[in-house]
């Protein structure tokens, strides 16, 4: 018997949608046609942002357990002494304050200048300096108030409550330490005409929550103490 053989069909390759090939592993691959990565850079987010989140979440955490260990302490303790805290905390609490609304109108002040919307002449760093000045003195205030309870014979081992004030409050105070090394870095890439939005971006979400856990712990120490 005789077979017959069909030939293939024949395709108009100008019929065929146009396709671009990158090379690299077709659409699976991130890399664009073009092989340019910053396209892919755009859409990924920023290492310092990422990070910050996870910091500020074991910071959280490290406080939520201080915060456990305490009202169990007091629960459970007989010689538990109350105390007046020290005046003083107050105003260092109205420093933080004003610092956190400095670093957002620098944050937006420096964002106008490197988007070229500012003169040359200001210096975008002013409000930073402001901030770190604030800061600076935040943490001189908590010193005194750390003088004003060892001056009235309180220590950090004298009592349970004050131990957990010094605890608490250096501990703060530590971060936001920090945080000011942060405002300094951010100085000094702006400087150098090299700083990234993103930098900036998650050195005020740092202080801003600096500046929350603050008002928490003050009304907790005078809740409990």
């Amino acid at each position: 018997m005789a077979t017959t053989v069909h030939e293939p069909p024949q395709i108009d390759p100008r019929r065929l949608p146009e396709t671009k090939h990158s090379g690299n592993g077709g659409w699976r691959n991130l890399v664009p046609a073009d092989g340019d990565l910053r396209v892919v850079q755009h859409y990924s987010p920023p290492a310092s942002s990422t990070g910050i989140w996870v910091v500020l979440f074991a910071i959280t955490m490290m406080f939520a357990a201080f915060t456990s260990a305490l009202v169990v302490r007091k629960g459970a303790s007989l010689d538990w002494r109350h105390f007046t805290l020290p005046s003083i905390l107050y105003f260092n609490t109205l420093l933080l304050l004003v610092s956190s609304v400095t670093l957002e109108v620098s944050r937006r002040r420096v964002a106008a200048f490197m988007g070229g919307l500012r003169s040359q002449s200001e210096s975008p760093a002013r409000w930073l300096y402001i901030t770190l000045s604030l800061g600076l003195l935040f943490v001189a205030g908590q010193y005194i108030a750390w003088r004003q309870l060892s001056a009235e014979g309180l220590f950090l081992a004298t009592n349970p409550s004050s131990s957990f004030f010094y605890v608490l409050t250096a501990a703060h105070a530590l971060h936001i330490l920090g945080g000011l090394g942060g405002i300094v870095f951010v100085i000094r890439k702006l400087s150098q005409s090299v700083l990234r939005r993103s930098t900036l971006d998650a050195t005020a979400r740092y202080w801003h929550f600096m500046d929350v856990l603050w008002v928490y712990l003050l009304l907790l120490l005078w809740m409990k103490l």
